[in-house]
């Protein structure tokens, strides 16, 4: 992997809601340093985006993007919190059950986010 990749990064939805809550709850519970948040709103996020060859219109997915490569939907998010001490346990857990099953609730919740959560004029990362 290339050297950008220093921290595990995570490129989300800075207008979602859902997505900036995560967003806080990650920054409340994983270390100052084990991520970097990145919106994919912002000149870094579509510049990632291209490189690993996602969409840069629409984000339908959390994007891990690690030393091994990039990882979405449930895996994505599974390995996102597997990384936080306190919680590697319940995604272990979590990872026993299918990844059919967990991808079809994943992405239930990611074509709903808007409608149950919001959208949100803000991020919680400052990228603007």
């Amino acid at each position: 992997m290339e050297s950008f990749v220093r921290r595990n990064i995570i490129i989300f939805d800075g207008e979602c809601n859902l997505c900036n809550g995560v967003v806080g709850w990650l920054m409340k519970f994983a270390q100052h340093d084990i991520f970097q948040f990145i919106p994919f709103q912002s000149p870094k996020g579509q510049q990632l985006l291209k490189k690993f060859d996602y969409p840069t219109e629409q984000l339908e997915t959390v994007i891990l993007i690690d030393e091994n490569g990039s990882h979405t939907h449930s895996d994505g998010f599974l390995k996102i919190v597997a990384k936080i001490p306190k919680w590697k346990r319940i995604a272990a857990l979590l990872a026993f059950i299918p990844r059919i099953i967990r991808d079809a609730i994943y992405t239930l919740a990611s074509r709903n986010r808007v409608k149950w959560f919001g959208q949100s004029k803000s991020c919680t990362i400052n990228f603007r």
